[in-house]
Formats: C-alpha cells, structure tokens, sequence
C-alpha cells in the first residue's frame, strides 16, 4: 500500500499526496522499491484525484488514511503548477534532505515518458 494523504482546502478542493513506485522502473505496488515517487494531485475531491492518476496509466492507486499529507510547500507547489500534477523522488527514498530541497517538482508528463531508443 502506497502512503499518502490529502488537505482539504478553504475554496472546497483537495490536494492528494502519494508515494508511489516509479512507474518506468516496475516495482511491485506493495514494496517500498528504490524508485520511489512523491506525486502531488490538486482535484475537486479525492476521487477525482485518484481518477486522475488512473486516467495516466497508475491502475492501482488507492489512498487509504492519512498517514503522509502534503506539506504546505508542496500544496503551494502543486496550486501553482498549470496542469496541478507533479511529482518528485520520494523523500524515504535515501535521499539526503539536502538533495531533496534542491531536487524541482516536475510535471507528471516527464515521469510518464517513454525512453527513446
């Protein structure tokens, strides 16, 4: 199971976070694999977040609890973005905190693109 959480907002929407593992490198969905994601979802409400995340291929998405809400920076991020999906490397991921403050939110279309040949 993937940790993750969400923060409901003033204006009524959601900001759903979830460690997920990285889709290029196929890890199995109940393991904590080495390439692990922090992905940023901002919906109306939590399923259409989720939605979302399916609609991309991620099928086996579910967030249970509300063990790993976003931080107040990574809701600014996400509300500022255009698309309002981005991710980056989870922070468990043994990344150093000095790494991860420098490491940029990217857009979700990155992290789901084919490698060319």
């Amino acid at each position: 199971m993937a940790a993750g959480g969400f923060c409901k907002l003033p204006n009524g929407t959601v900001v759903v976070a979830l460690n997920l593992p990285r889709p290029d490198l196929g890890g199995p969905a109940g393991s904590a694999p080495a390439g692990a994601v922090r992905v940023l979802v901002h919906a109306h409400n939590r399923a259409r977040a989720l939605t979302r995340l399916r609609n991309l291929g991620m099928r086996a998405v579910y967030l249970r609890g509300n063990a790993a809400p976003p931080t107040p920076d990574e809701i600014t991020a996400v509300l500022h973005h255009p698309d309002g999906l981005i991710w980056r490397t989870a922070p468990d991921n043994g990344v150093s905190p000095a790494e991860l403050v420098t490491e940029l939110w990217r857009p979700i279309r990155a992290l789901l693109r084919q490698p060319t040949a």
